[in-house]
């Protein structure tokens, strides 16, 4: 009986051993290769993105998004940016369009009813903004909030077309404002547009990363140029391309030249080529014929 269970535990440790060899050691090599590989690919993305001032890649999905018929004709037909897009950039903006839809809250304010042109243009907002990034998501954000027209903001206790509140993760909008936003393409100034710069660039401050640091780093690089180039920053003031609001402070000024090289990318890179190439390096924003 003894001996049985001798054998029994030496069998038992063979095999134990045998488990080892042949299972738990290969699959921790293979686990800490990945590991490693991991590490390098990483490291070779941030001395890409600090070399080239971009990521490396953008667009890498395991499966793609896919918009309902309405959804996806309303991105078609009234967002005029996707048109812009070549049919692959189409796809992935579509699949980002969609991921927006799915992970944020719609809220309407003042019985206003949410309906899917208002959830397609605001997630086509962010999308846009963000297409130039493999990290599209701005984790500062949760629910946008939707009012019929200008509402009353407890922040400053004054009217507003929009405003970002970080502390509550809300992007708030006045619908008819955005709406009027995207009716007129050229007049530099989008509420929507504008909002979601400020998210963005709150968001980028909080965060570490690629996305972080190439636009935080554009945006410092902008200020640099402009600062210690006094000729160049009176010329921007002096020819009124630029609204006055845009001087309040540097969260304004980079909402507002970001709202004007969406609407009009020529005219902005005819008059001020040098700023035009920074707010492009700074967005990554190398397509739809920007």
């Amino acid at each position: 009986m003894l001996l049985q269970l001798l054998l029994q535990t030496k069998q038992q440790e063979e095999l134990e051993r045998q488990l080892i060899y042949e299972y738990i050691i290969p699959i921790g090599v293979v686990l800490i290769a990945i590991f490693i590989v991991y590490k390098l690919a990483r490291a070779f993305q941030f001395f890409y993105a600090s070399r080239f001032k971009k990521p490396l890649f953008n667009h890498v999905y395991f499966k793609l998004k896919k918009l309902t018929p309405l959804q996806l004709s309303i991105l078609k037909n009234e967002y005029t940016f996707y048109r812009k897009l070549s049919p692959k950039h189409q796809v992935y903006f579509e699949h980002r369009v969609a991921t927006f839809l799915k992970e944020i809250t719609f809220i309407g304010k003042q019985e206003l009813q949410i309906t899917e042109q208002m959830k397609v243009i605001i997630a086509a907002t962010s999308t846009l903004l963000n297409f130039g990034f493999r990290n599209y998501r701005i984790k500062l954000l949760d629910k946008v909030l939707l009012y019929p027209t200008a509402f009353y903001s407890k922040l400053n206790q004054n009217m507003h077309k929009g405003e970002f509140n970080p502390s509550y993760k809300a992007i708030v909008l006045s619908w008819e404002d955005v709406l009027h936003g995207y009716s007129i393409d050229n007049d530099n100034f989008n509420v929507a547009i504008h909002e979601f710069v400020h998210a963005m660039h709150l968001d980028c401050l909080n965060q570490k990363g690629l996305k972080a640091a190439i636009f935080i780093n554009g945006f410092s690089d902008i200020a640099h140029f402009i600062e210690t180039n006094e000729d160049y920053k009176n010329r921007l003031i002096e020819s009124e391309y630029f609204r006055d609001y845009a001087y309040t402070n540097q969260f304004e000024f980079l909402s507002v030249i970001i709202e004007t090289f969406i609407e009009t990318p020529g005219e902005f890179k005819r008059q001020f080529p040098e700023l035009y190439r920074l707010v492009k390096r700074m967005l990554n924003f190398n397509f739809a014929n920007y």
